[in-house]
């Protein structure tokens, strides 16, 4: 694993738990879209998060990081950001970055600031006009969680479709409603010729690997860094 020294350039808050980051390394950072990095704290001490850019502009690397002040994995975080003009990232990791070499279409399925996985595939295979269909579903407990979503909303077109998923909408939410997994199920009675990559808590993710598998899904074609620390049937 790589060690890189990035400047931090910019946090900004996108709700009032998500905090952008944009890092700019001191030398250009390849990595595949779908990969995560990890904040080096201290020595002992290594956080790791979704890479939420592209790696078709390297120059950048932006994360997004959400967590409440009582939480102190992420706050942590974000005060040694706050504290330090330049940090040391190590990376990129993970397996479940976009195969390149499938060409099945695909369906990208977050859960909570799990977006930030699915929003690299989906901004790099937009710049890349990937010719197969791609879906991005997004599921939220309420729409203050929701971000990005006009510009999201904007890309939609005959081969890219995103869905926001709200569990508790407003009254003036006129979305989709429910369980994000539930969505996808009821989209797609058979599952056998797309690709599925999935972040977002691992309870979540292994429910929908589950249930992704009994709908007609390969297994060779399901995707998610959170595979590698559970037990799978």
């Amino acid at each position: 694993m790589s060690l890189h020294q990035c400047e931090v350039v910019e946090i900004r808050p996108l709700t009032d738990f998500v905090q952008s980051v944009k890092l700019k390394p001191a030398q250009p950072f390849d990595f595949i879209a779908g990969q995560y990095i990890e904040l080096i704290l201290s020595e002992s001490d290594k956080r790791a998060f979704s890479i939420a850019s592209s790696p078709v502009d390297n120059q950048y690397i932006e994360l997004q990081i959400g967590g409440s002040v009582q939480d102190d994995y992420t706050s942590a975080a974000i005060q040694h950001l706050h504290d330090n003009k330049h940090v040391m990232i190590a990376g990129p990791s993970g397996q479940a970055g976009f195969k390149a070499n499938k060409n099945e279409p695909v369906i990208l399925m977050a859960g909570g600031t799990g977006f930030s996985y699915a929003r690299s595939i989906a901004l790099t295979l937009l710049a890349n006009k990937f010719a197969a269909p791609v879906y991005l579903y997004w599921g939220l407990r309420n729409q203050a969680a929701a971000y990005e979503l006009e510009f999201w909303q904007r890309q939609n077109s005959q081969l890219f479709k995103f869905i926001p998923v709200i569990e508790n909408p407003n009254d003036d939410w006129s979305g989709r409603t429910g369980n994000v997994i539930d969505a996808v199920l009821a989209d797609f009675p058979s599952l056998q010729d797309y690709q599925l990559y999935s972040a977002g808590r691992f309870e979540m993710v292994g429910k929908a690997r589950k249930a992704f598998l009994n709908q007609g899904l390969n297994q060779d074609n399901i995707f998610a860094d959170a595979f590698a620390f559970m037990k799978l049937d």
